[in-house]
């Protein structure tokens, strides 16, 4: 009998086990208890050079790359996107042009940022803008960016948004990552006040360590930065802090939201997505977030530069070729984006982490309408939810659902009495369920990949109207500095120009201004160009680049050809890697480079360098540095100066580079940009692409 019972015991014991990891979990959703207002999810564009090539891609592949990210409906949906404000130094990848290289300087159509705001916009009227600086030119506050100047610079920078580009900004930061000023903070509240700029929302102070909102408690006390900063603003909160209960209570108290306005998800294929809807979920409900942009959007730069996979949500690496790739994480994206708007409410009893795994957000229309966004990263078993519902849309729910084997695929709606309904959801799996519809799967076909054109002539003389082109050339990726389109001194045509005079207030490390261009197979090849230098410039052709830094540094590893003013010319190579010692004292800086773990010898030797006698370093001459195996050679308009033997980079880019010391930076003219075969000299300029369009034609 004892026996009989145990064999029973044992039968019933996995049924037990069974039903209890089905238990209902059981929520109400009452449309009378609605939370906070949600203030959108969405992406950066900035924070380096991040979407440069992008402006080079042909039609319709560029219109398409555009839609999935910004047409609402469609692919990502974003509802948010914060904008760096260009400042001429590097920002992590790259550089952008500023709107004014020095203080009596002013343009409104440099670089593509303007146009990537207008083609968001153009796509979703509905789309909010914030932006803030990484960097700043070097006139700004005399190298201190906490300043009058920069309060200035901004608003200049606005009054070109809106009185020129016809957009206006929702917000705006003091400064990516780089500390506090609460002066600052109220310096420019009065600025923006003082020239019609009230509506623009002060977020701070944007930073991402350990103690980041210290400054929280500070708002209680100092009421003029309390009514200067309208935003408690700070970045990645589930990873490295989330905020404490008691700065969510006197966000609270104060009436102002939290947002997050840089998140980081750096995964592959579906765990990226899947961790994004994590990361968006759970940064409500641990943090009280209501505004989440993540860093970045779209991958138009080369993959070699740092963050090029991850985590753009599509890879543009290929506007020679047209080729891009969409990856999982749009997805992610899509199941906040199509089925929430900026202004909709949070349920915080719809806002929960799930028992067996994965978490949920609710949020309810003003018309009562209602999506519910669920997670189950990591969750062990199948779990079952019943919602309760109360004064929301008696609708049926539309549902779509990813998973590591399809992302993003429509599902049978479910249909509810208008009183409740219960909803299964299987492990590592997303869901997105609506009252609202009209929700759709972007489809897209992007031309095969194919190597960057080469040999490579560019003469420049094809920007008969550089401003249309925002001042840039085809394929090159400034660095640090700006390198632009502008008329050639002393011949017919155009020509290009390193245009910042000064050492920037740069993110990054300052070392030289330089831009980036071709292939990193290429191997043995030669590199040239027309240079013209003003007084006290240098400048180079580089070639064999393989490595840009890591996001914060930009030192390259390859080499470069040297010419200065006083008629010396040196070979170097460069052995990238951030100098430690430049960051003594600065704890954040110091972490991330202590991350890098990068042993590798640092530092630029020079190779081999000469005098040259009876020579104008003022008047145009051509300068070519020649790869062949280990031989590294120096020629000066066609005749070698100098040479060495190398071979610790076998194999990279080319590019140009202007010095720069602690006082100014060269501005060097370039000209006739070719990389070309081993000896070999005479080529036709590369063609145009057909279907390429300017990104500022007349009638935009």
């Amino acid at each position: 009998m004892n026996r009989l019972l145990f064999s029973i015991f044992a039968i019933l014991m996995p049924l037990v086990g069974s039903a209890q990891t089905e238990t209902i979990q059981k929520f109400e959703l009452n449309a009378k208890k609605a939370g906070k207002r949600f203030d959108g999810i969405g992406l950066v564009n900035g924070g380096g050079g991040t979407s440069v090539l992008l402006k080079d891609y042909p039609e319709p592949q560029r219109t398409e790359i555009l839609d999935l990210v910004y047409k609402p409906m469609f692919g990502a949906s974003v509802s948010t996107l914060l904008v760096e404000v260009p400042g001429d130094g590097n920002s992590t990848q790259g550089s952008m042009p500023s709107h004014m290289h020095s203080r009596d300087d002013l343009n409104y159509q440099r670089g593509y940022t303007w146009w990537v705001m207008k083609e968001a916009k153009k796509r979703n009227r509905e789309l909010a803008l914030d932006g803030a600086a990484w960097s700043a030119p070097g006139w700004v506050g005399n190298g201190n960016f906490w300043s009058q100047d920069a309060a200035d610079y901004y608003v200049s920078w606005l009054q070109g948004l809106r009185d020129y580009h016809g957009l206006k900004m929702t917000a705006m930061g003091c400064r990516n990552e780089k500390g506090d000023s609460y002066e600052f903070a109220k310096m420019l509240r009065k600025t923006l006040n003082d020239n019609g700029f009230e509506y623009v929302q002060i977020h701070a102070f944007d930073n991402w360590y350990k103690g980041k909102l210290n400054f929280v408690k500070d708002l209680l006390t100092d009421k003029d930065l309390q009514i200067s900063v309208d935003i408690i603003g700070g970045h990645v909160f589930n990873e490295v802090e989330p905020v404490s209960e008691e700065n969510q209570k006197i966000a609270n108290q104060l009436g102002k939201p939290i947002w997050n306005t840089e998140d980081h998800v750096y995964k592959k294929g579906f765990d990226c997505l899947i961790s994004l809807v994590e990361c968006f979920n759970k940064n409500y409900i641990n943090s009280g977030v209501t505004k989440i942009v993540n860093w970045y959007d779209i991958g138009a730069i080369y993959p070699l530069e740092p963050y090029a996979e991850d985590p753009p949500i599509v890879h543009a690496y290929e506007p020679w070729s047209g080729h891009y790739r969409v990856r999982e994480a749009i997805w992610g994206y899509a199941h906040y984006g199509q089925f929430t708007k900026i202004g909709w409410q949070y349920m915080p009893e719809g806002c929960k982490l799930l028992a067996e795994g994965g978490s949920m957000v609710t949020m309810k229309a003003p018309d009562n309408n209602y999506s519910i966004i669920i997670e189950t990263k990591g969750a062990k078993a199948t779990q079952q939810l019943e919602f309760k519902l109360k004064g929301l849309s008696d609708e049926t729910l539309c549902v779509w659902k990813s998973n590591e084997e399809e992302q993003f695929i429509k599902q049978s709606e479910v249909t509810t009495d208008g009183k409740k309904f219960v909803f299964e959801v299987e492990p590592n799996t997303v869901y997105s369920l609506s009252t609202m519809k009209g929700q759709r799967k972007a489809t897209y076909s992007a031309p095969p990949s194919q190597p960057f054109p080469f040999p490579y002539f560019d003469t420049f003389d094809q920007y008969e109207q550089p401003d249309q082109w925002g001042y840039l050339p085809h394929y090159f990726a400034d660095i640090a500095g700006a390198f632009e389109i502008t008329e050639a001194p002393e011949r017919h045509g155009k020509c290009l120009r390193q245009m910042t005079p000064l050492p920037t207030i740069s993110w990054a490390p300052e070392w030289k201004h330089y831009t980036i261009i071709g292939d990193e197979e290429w191997s043995d090849y030669e590199v040239s160009a027309d240079v013209k230098l003003n007084a006290g410039d240098a400048a180079a052709v580089m070639g064999r680049l393989n490595h840009f830094g890591y996001g914060w540094g930009y030192i390259p590893k390859g080499y470069y050809f040297m010419l200065d003013n006083l008629c010396k010319c040196k070979i170097v190579v460069v052995r990238g890697k951030v100098d430690k010692k430049k960051v003594e004292g600065d704890a954040e800086q110091q972490a991330l480079i202590n991350e890098l773990q990068d042993d590798s010898e640092g530092g630029e030797k020079v190779l081999a360098e000469s005098l040259l006698m009876d020579f104008n370093p003022t008047e145009w001459h051509k300068l070519t540095i020649r790869f062949e195996n280990s031989k590294i050679t120096g020629l000066i308009d066609g005749k070698k100066v100098i040479e060495t033997e190398d071979f610790l980079y076998h194999h990279g880019m080319a590019g140009l580079l202007a010095d720069v010391d602690s006082q100014k930076a060269s501005t060097p003219y370039f000209d006739n940009f070719k990389v070309n075969e081993v000896g070999k000299d005479t080529i036709q300029p590369t063609p145009e692409l057909p279907n390429r369009t300017p990104i500022y034609p007349l009638e935009y």
